[in-house]
């Protein structure tokens, strides 16, 4: 007995030199966290935080002022101006040449009564493509028969009571033949009329393709319906768009060259026969229409081509990708305007042959130095900072 109570105080003696040495532990913890500074201990407990600040300037403009640490960490590069050869290139697309474009149109009121074509045919100038049914047409092939004054028509124009000496026949005459001329009858047409008939047949009135049909046998029609279209492919237009840069390396009748995909080896020539009067407001560039000879019929339309022209040797900018982030739709940069201070400068670009790097259209000028990396943390600060202010 007196043994067991002997161990329980040794147990017991242990536990409590344990629970001494582990006070001692915490109390030293205690001293040494109070001996660190005040920094390292904030820095302990919360992320440090990226201070920027905008200001309003006069001008509408703002800047960015940011932190030495957070401006040092920023690779500062230049603008390039860099020279441009005397070869201009410019992506465009094929279309059909308007002048070589030819339309049916209805001019009254009918039927389709028989088609003898169909779309993509072939046909000539004079062929018959389709005959249409109108009393329109009858009425107007009386009026002028009635006019005539030959045999029993001219006959029928005396019942009238009215000399000949007044010149009322020839007006008649004329009236009706213009009248046939606006449904378009051709002069040998109308010369070969000798009854009125509710039917005539339409005819090509070029050579070329049927590229678009828009009506059936037995449909319908009215003033105005475009029941054909025909076009042909000898000569073609290309619509290329430019820089506003290279406006003044180009002009009316400067030659080109025209190059595709579908014919590698295959180059076409022609002149630039029209330039925009409108600058696209969104990416600044200027179209011009490129008449192109076409003799195999080769290019079609819609087809994208290649355009090259010789010109004047010109300048340009160029930026690197990595400076420029990318927005609301739209590509930035961070002009340097301080020790510290940067402005947003909204930057339009187009391409360039270089790898890694963008033609600079507008939004900069030569010399101007930017931040050619760490772009879109610092578009996160902006933010950031605009965030702060509303």
């Amino acid at each position: 007995m007196k043994h067991t109570t002997s161990t329980a105080m040794s147990r017991r003696a242990r536990v409590n030199a344990l629970s001494g040495l582990m006070a001692a532990c915490l109390a030293l913890s205690a001293l040494s966290a109070c001996d660190k500074p005040a920094s390292s201990q904030a820095e302990a407990t919360s992320p440090s935080s990226e201070t920027a600040t905008l200001i309003h300037q006069d001008n509408g403009t703002e800047l960015m002022v940011v932190s030495n640490a957070e401006a040092e960490e920023g690779p500062i590069g230049s603008v390039r101006e860099v020279p441009l050869p005397g070869v201009l290139e410019a992506t465009g697309q094929v279309w059909f040449d308007d002048k070589l474009v030819s339309t049916i149109i209805s001019r009254l009121t009918g039927r389709i009564e028989e088609m003898l074509s169909s779309q993509w045919q072939m046909v000539h100038r004079g062929e018959l493509v389709m005959k249409v049914y109108s009393p329109d047409y009858m009425s107007a092939e009386a009026e002028y028969l009635a006019a005539t004054p030959s045999g029993s028509q001219g006959a029928q124009t005396r019942t009238f009571g009215i000399p000949p000496a007044f010149g009322v026949a020839a007006s008649l005459k004329e009236a009706a033949v213009r009248k046939l001329d606006l449904l378009g009858f051709s002069r040998a047409d109308i010369a070969a009329i000798r009854t009125p008939n509710p039917t005539v047949w339409v005819t090509a009135p070029i050579s070329g393709i049927i590229v678009s049909k828009n009506v059936v046998r037995g449909q319908a029609v009215n003033p105005g319906d475009q029941l054909l279209a025909l076009a042909t492919l000898q000569r073609v237009w290309i619509t290329a768009d430019i820089y506003q840069d290279d406006m003044s390396r180009v002009y009316v009748g400067q030659s080109l060259e025209a190059v595709t995909a579908s014919y590698p080896g295959k180059v076409f020539k022609g002149t630039v026969q029209k330039i925009s009067p409108n600058l696209d407001p969104n990416i600044h560039t200027l179209q011009l229409r490129c008449q192109v000879e076409n003799p195999d019929s080769l290019l079609k339309p819609q087809m994208l081509a290649r355009v090259r022209l010789v010109t004047s040797a010109g300048r340009a900018l160029v930026i690197p990708q990595s400076a420029l982030a990318f927005d609301d739709n739209a590509y930035f940069a961070f002009v340097v305007t301080g020790a510290n201070s940067f402005e947003r400068r909204k930057v339009e670009i187009g391409d360039w042959s270089e790898p890694g790097y963008f033609r600079v259209i507008s939004g900069l000028k030569p010399g101007e130095r930017f931040l050619t990396k760490e772009s879109l943390r610092f578009n996160a600060l902006w933010h950031g900072a605009t965030a702060k202010i509303s």
